[in-house]
C-alpha cells in the first residue's frame, strides 16, 4: 500500500457529477467574469464564516496584499508577521513597500506568540498579521488587545483555517480583515488559484472591491490605481459545491488527527498541542522529531508520503537576504523548520490507510529510535 499526502483525485470523485453539471452550466451561461456564481459563493462563504462581507479575489496572496492596501499600508511602514509561516504572508507586506517584522511563535502551537509582539512595535508599525497556521487558531484576544492599545490594524491570514473556531466563534471576522486562500490543497480548495477577503467592516469591504477591480466601482471610472484580482466564476461554482461538504470533510480530518494523537503517543514524536480555546480543522497534522529527515526517508520507503511545512523560514530565504537575518537570529522558527514533518490527513483517507500510516510510523520509530 502507498498513502499519498493528499489525494485530490479521490476527493474530486466524490463530487464529480455535481461539479461537472454545474461547471458546464456556468460555461454555457456566457458570463465569464463576475456574475451570479461569484455573488452566490461570496454570500455563502460570508454566512459560513459569520462575517458581514466576502469579496472573492484571484488567490490567497492577493487577499493578503489587497487587505494591506485597504488598511493603507505603504512604503516605509512596518507590519508584524510570524517568523514561522508560508512566505506569502511576508510577500504581501513587501508588495505594499512595507517591511515585515518577524515575531517568534509558541513552540507548542507553532503560532505567533502574542507575548512577544509588543517588543517588536516601533513608531513605524501599522499592522499585525496573525496566521492561523496548519488550521489552528491563533490566540486572538491578546493580539487584538495589543492592536487597540497601539492603534494598529489586524489582518488575519486564514489561508489554512477554513472552518476553524476561536473560543466558540468561527474564524472570519475577529480582526479588521481576514484573508483566505482556496488553493487546491486547502480544506476548501478550488481547481486552480482563488481567494477571498472577509470582514465585518463595510468601508473596508468597499475598498477591497475597488482595489480588486482596477480601482473601479463603475466601469471606465477609476477612482484609485487598482489591480486585477477577481474570483473566476468557474472556481466560484466549484467552491460553492465544496462548501456544502466542508464541515463533513473537516470532521473527517479531526477524526484522523484524534487517532494520530492517541495511537502515536509514546513513539518519540512531539505531537501537536491543542489549547482548549481553539477547535482546529487540521489542514496539516505536523509532528516534530530530531531525526526528521531520516524518519521521512524511511516512511517514504514504507509507502507513506510526508511533507515539510516549511523547510526554510522566510527570514533565511534568498528573497529576503537584504534584511540581513543570519542563521540563529530566529531560533524557534529555525528549530521548527529543521524538525517538523507533516503526516497525511486528507479527508479522502480510508480507515485502512490511516491504520497503515500509524503502523508504519510505529514500526519505523521503534526500529530506528
Amino acid at each position: 500500500m502507498k498513502v499519498q499526502f493528499l489525494d485530490l483525485k479521490t476527493s474530486y470523485g466524490e463530487l464529480q457529477r455535481e461539479i461537472e453539471i454545474e461547471v458546464l452550466r456556468s460555461l454555457r451561461s456566457g458570463r465569464y467574469i463576475g456574475g451570479d456564481d461569484v455573488a452566490n459563493f461570496e454570500r455563502s462563504f460570508s454566512e459560513y464564516t459569520v462575517s458581514s462581507h466576502c469579496i472573492g479575489v484571484a488567490n490567497g496572496l492577493d487577499a493578503l496584499h489587497l487587505g494591506l492596501r485597504a488598511l493603507d499600508i505603504g512604503v516605509g511602514d512596518e507590519v508584524i508577521v510570524p517568523s514561522n509561516t508560508f512566505i506569502a504572508t511576508w510577500l504581501a507586506v513587501s508588495e505594499c513597500g512595507a517591511v515585515p517584522i518577524p515575531v517568534e511563535p509558541h513552540i507548542d502551537t507553532f503560532n505567533i506568540d502574542a507575548g512577544k509582539i509588543e517588543a517588536a512595535i516601533t513608531a513605524k508599525t501599522k499592522a499585525i498579521i496573525p496566521v492561523h497556521l496548519y488550521g489552528q487558531a491563533v490566540d486572538l484576544d491578546p493580539v487584538l488587545d495589543i492592536a487597540r492599545k497601539y492603534n494598529l490594524r489586524v489582518l488575519e491570514d486564514a489561508a489554512q483555517a477554513h472552518g476553524a473556531y476561536y473560543k466558540g466563534k468561527s474564524i472570519g471576522g475577529h480582526g479588521d480583515l481576514v484573508a483566505w486562500s482556496f488553493y487546491p490543497g486547502k480544506n476548501l480548495g478550488a481547481f486552480g488559484d482563488a481567494g477571498a477577503v472577509t470582514t465585518n467592516n463595510s468601508t473596508l469591504a468597499s475598498k477591497i472591491r475597488l482595489l480588486q477591480n482596477y480601482g473601479s466601482h463603475e466601469r471606465y471610472i477609476n477612482e484609485v490605481k487598482g489591480f486585477n484580482s477577481r474570483l473566476d466564476p468557474i472556481q466560484a461554482v466549484v467552491l460553492q459545491i465544496k462548501l456544502k461538504h466542508l464541515s463533513e470533510w473537516n470532521n473527517r480530518r479531526r477524526k484522523i488527527a484524534a487517532r494520530y494523537s492517541e495511537e502515536l503517543a509514546g513513539c518519540g514524536l512531539e505531537l501537536p498541542f491543542v489549547p482548549d480555546w481553539t477547535d482546529p480543522v487540521w489542514h496539516i497534522y505536523s509532528v516534530r522529531h530530531p531525526e526528521r529527515d531520516l524518519l521521512r526517508l524511511e516512511l517514504t520507503k514504507a509507502g507513506v508520503e510526508t511533507l515539510i511545512h516549511y523547510p526554510i523560514p522566510p527570514h533565511l530565504q534568498l528573497a529576503y537576504a537584504e534584511l540581513g537575518y543570519l542563521k540563529g537570529t530566529l531560533p524557534i522558527a529555525e528549530s521548527i523548520a529543521e524538525s517538523l514533518v507533516s503526516l497525511p490527513v486528507g479527508p479522502s483517507m480510508t480507515e485502512k490507510q490511516v491504520d497503515f500510516v500509524i503502523e508504519k510510523i510505529v514500526e519505523t520509530t521503534t526500529r530506528l529510535f
